[in-house]
């Protein structure tokens, strides 16, 4: 894993809903998705878009705002590579990932 060196942006457009803690990029994720996209995605996440995932994990997600528990969002760059940003329960570490990372 790589620290994601763009961290101090996140937090120039505002209020986040949850903190982030360190956050990661997988070396898959990073040698395939633009930084500038990876910015973006973790922008939506840390402010509550989920982006394309489905209605059960938005859910979950709304849940684990109000209840704890991990946070999994999808994304797709402009030339649609699929990608994950996924925050871990205690807040301590957000990843940022390729599907097949997993």
């Amino acid at each position: 894993m790589t620290a994601f060196n763009n961290s101090a942006d996140l937090t120039s457009s505002g209020r986040l809903h949850f903190p982030p803690g360190q956050i990661v990029i997988t070396p898959n994720a990073l040698s395939q998705l633009p930084p500038s996209e990876v910015l973006r995605a973790l922008k939506r996440h840390l402010n509550g878009d989920w982006g394309d995932c489905c209605s059960e994990d938005r859910q979950a997600n709304d849940q684990a705002l109000e209840s704890g528990g991990r946070i999994f969002s999808v994304y797709h760059t402009t030339d649609r590579l699929k990608f994950w940003v996924i925050t871990e329960a205690d807040y301590s570490l957000t990843t940022v990932l390729m599907p097949e990372d997993y």
